[in-house]
């Protein structure tokens, strides 16, 4: 086997085509091999995790790896995607277990951006439509997957008409006529096995067809492009005619074929799509559905099945349907344009009809997969009435799921799009810009976030007045966005003006002015001003006191800010006595336990480090690392940090030894779960080597 032999294996299609054909790039059946390795060394015991990754899209690369991540170390990692994946390329550099990451459908190796798999226990196995893929410079054996040979074919055949072995009458020719393609001999046996064709009768069909095709394209139609067709037609004899069969197929094929949840073609969505099927159902047209329209369409899913054209799997967390890329192409092909849309808008009514509250269920990263199939094979036509509440729900699921790199990207997309489409000034355009803008937020690229909210406030201020609630929320966020990007200077400026409107619009003692008012503080803070931002900070603490409570959990925080610019402003006195109440506050309200609570204590400790009071400094730094342990876990970064902290306090009052082990212990556990080049990986290393000179 070709993966005991080589890290790096690639099943790609030949470029040789089968004899006098052009053969149909994609459906050489490298998936079906894959799965065969990928299942035999996992039977016979020669890996210890196996991995499939769906890698048609970053975000399922992401989400792949971190699920993954979750099996093989057991606990969720702290951080976005991007991060947890980095961390799990760096467990498999660096594990004494056997694995195998298999990255099937990989057409852009800009998906594998710093995610290759690599670690002298693991192998990785790709399979790819295309010959000119490249692999981040690494090295790889490919194993062209070409067309079965005639004998190959043969047994093939022989295998699936086992039922009424009569059928097997003609099976050399048909399988010459077909050219070896997998996926045609498979759709052929499929409608033979579920008739009483024999091959003979299935290759007078198939010639006729070729000959019809030909004439149609002008050229030589390769075995796929006709036995889909011949496949369809079984599936509407089998299904007792109507067009259902096609609906479905149709609706199928808009969607991600590496893996469609079923419960999408048993929705009210799908239904009301298929009644155009059953017109005079009621006066109306309209009927509540039910059990039957269910058991109706699972029936038919089962019947397409059969037919070969897509493949049910009721194994794993739910039934998922699956759909050759080949034969996917070919149907949105044949999807007369007038239908188009009417099967658009059936696909993504369904979708939104299954996308569950909870994110973190495993039907999520297919919905999201399913969401850009759609996307891609549809155009414009989700933007025909505005921007389509699915395309706004995928967004947000992005962001859920903590991929924020792929959500800042496809924010950016639905606003050119919608940009494009509605005009820079409508609603939506504002929507989705917004929706960018937020994005590059999360991802920390506050430099990409500025600009895009400039072009929001200038829009909304245009539109909507200069006081208008929208209009006053983007301006805060704009000076936000600066303080994050360290453009201090035009930050105070944006954010002197949002507090004055603030209070003038809404009045001194309105929430979002006593916000507005804080994150100038902050900018004032951020910009070393501490004889500006303390005023500010006290002044919103008594407000806040006044208005919502001392123990609100928003008086808290403003508490704690005001307590953090006492300690960078010198003022160690005063910081002390805020992060105490802070502490006293959270232990009351949340217990001691929580990590907020625990969060606070640490601060008090580093103020009281600060002021060099090292023995109550100690005793909080040990009671924060012990709090870290029991609610995040020995290996959390947090917990990681305070041993840091605690390792450097040690090594402050002359307690050398502890301060060398603890630095040990955190510099080889953070070279085990954080990401290479780490800023806190690094700095535990630079702390070991200077007071040990390891």
């Amino acid at each position: 086997m070709a993966l005991t032999s080589a890290a790096l294996v690639v099943l790609q299609p030949s470029r040789r085509p089968a004899e006098g054909w052009q053969r149909a790039p994609g459906s050489c059946g490298k998936t079906q091999l894959a799965v065969f390795f990928a299942e035999s060394l996992w039977q016979a015991h020669r890996v210890d995790l196996l991995v499939w990754i769906s890698a048609t899209n970053r975000a399922s690369v992401l989400s792949g790896y971190v699920e993954a991540a979750l099996a093989a170390i057991g606990t969720e990692l702290p951080g976005d995607a991007e991060s947890v994946a980095a961390r799990f390329v760096s467990w498999l550099r660096e594990t004494s277990r056997s694995w195998l990451v298999v990255l099937d459908d990989l057409s852009d190796p800009e998906v594998m951006d710093g995610l290759w798999p690599e670690g002298p226990e693991g192998m990785v196995l790709i399979t790819t439509m295309s010959s000119a893929t490249t692999f981040g410079g690494r090295q790889a054996r490919i194993l062209p997957v070409g067309a079965f040979s005639t004998r190959e074919a043969l047994n093939y055949m022989m295998g699936r008409l086992t039922a009424d072995k009569d059928q097997r009458l003609g099976a050399i020719s048909l399988v010459e006529d077909l050219g070896g393609e997998p996926l045609a001999l498979a759709q052929a046996a499929a409608v033979i096995a579920s008739s009483a064709f024999t091959c003979r009768d299935y290759q007078d069909f198939f010639a006729r067809r070729r000959e019809q095709l030909a004439k149609a394209s002008s050229g030589s139609p390769s075995a796929v492009a006709v036995t889909w067709t011949l496949s369809l037609e079984q599936a509407d004899r089998l299904s007792s005619g109507g067009a259902v069969a096609q609906l479905l197929l149709a609706l199928a094929a808009l969607l991600d074929g590496h893996g469609i949840p079923a419960t999408i073609f048993t929705t009210s969505a799908v239904y009301e799509y298929l009644a155009g099927a059953d017109a005079g159902d009621t006066a109306d047209g309209k009927r509540q559905w039910g059990q039957a329209d269910r058991e109706r369409a699972w029936g038919t899913l089962l019947l397409l099945e059969r037919a070969g054209l897509l493949a049910v799997e009721t194994a794993g967390p739910g039934p998922t349907v699956w759909m050759n890329r080949t034969v996917q192409r070919a149907v949105q092909a044949a999807i007369p344009g007038r239908m188009l849309d009417r099967v658009a808008r059936a696909a993504a009514g369904a979708l939104l009809e299954v996308w569950p509250e909870d994110e973190s269920l495993w039907l999520v990263s297919a919905l999201r997969s399913s969401v850009m199939s759609l996307i891609q094979a549809t155009g414009d036509l989700l933007w025909t009435d505005g921007c389509h509440r699915l395309l706004r729900r995928a967004g947000r699921s992005l962001v859920s799921a903590r991929l924020t790199g792929p959500a800042a990207e496809y924010w950016r997309e639905v606003a050119a799009v919608s940009d494009r489409v509605l005009g820079p000034d409508h609603p939506d355009t504002v929507m989705a810009a917004e929706q960018l803008a937020d994005a590059y937020m999360t991802a920390g690229q506050a430099l990409e976030a500025v600009p895009w909210f400039e072009w929001i406030l200038v829009r909304r201020t245009r539109l909507l007045g200069q006081d208008h609630t929208d209009a006053l929320a983007t301006r805060h966020n704009l000076g936000h966005a600066l303080v994050a990007a360290n453009q201090l200077g035009d930050a105070i400026t944006v954010l002197e003006r949002a507090a004055d409107d603030y209070e003038r619009v809404c009045g001194a003692d309105h929430l979002d002015t006593l916000g507005a008012r804080e994150d100038l503080a902050a900018a004032h803070s951020a910009a070393m001003q501490f004889g500006e931002a303390i005023p500010l900070y006290r002044r919103t603490l008594a407000d806040r006191e006044r208005l919502e409570g001392s123990r609100h959990p928003d008086t808290s925080v403003t508490r704690r800010k005001l307590a953090d610019t006492y300690l960078a402003a010198g003022r160690y006195r005063e910081a002390r006595a805020q992060y105490k109440r802070v502490l006293a506050d959270r232990e009351r309200l949340l217990g001691p336990d929580h990590l907020d609570t625990i969060a606070a204590r640490g601060s008090l400790a580093t103020a009281y480090y600060a002021s060099g009071r090292m023995a109550a400094a100690l005793q909080l730094y040990e009671q924060t690392l012990a709090g870290y342990e029991r609610a995040l876990g020995v290996d959390h970064r947090d917990t990681l940090a305070y041993r840091a902290n605690l390792a450097t306090a040690y090594y402050k009052v002359g307690r050398l030894s502890e301060a060398i082990e603890f630095l040990r212990d955190t510099v080889a556990r953070c070279e085990r779960v954080l990401p290479p080049g780490d800023p806190l990986a690094r700095t535990a290393r630079e702390s070991l080597m200077n007071i040990a000179g390891e």
